[in-house]
């Protein structure tokens, strides 16, 4: 099951270290962010999905792969007009 709308999530802990340069502290990362749902993304006329070297393995299964919740960004396949950039470096 897919969430359809946007809506809170918490934030695992390993998202907020990945996060805490930005901040003073780890205290200070916040440990909940608003995320847009598929049902919300999936009403757009046009998706561009833009990615860097280190996700080149998901966002292969996400244009290749079985259409699944384990990779929520499957379900692009499904759109009718879907852009996807994957830049190669730095």
């Amino acid at each position: 099951h897919f969430p359809v709308i946007t809506h809170e999530v918490q934030l695992t802990e390993m998202t907020r270290e990945a996060n805490k340069r930005f901040f003073d502290s780890l205290d200070d990362v916040p440990t909940a962010a608003i995320t847009m749902g598929i049902g919300t993304i999936m009403k757009a006329k046009k998706i561009l999905l833009i990615a860097g070297p280190d996700k080149a393995e998901i966002v292969e299964k996400a244009c290749f792969g079985k259409v699944t919740p384990e990779v929520p960004a499957s379900v692009l396949q499904l759109h009718p007009d879907v852009t996807v950039i994957l830049s190669a470096g730095k």
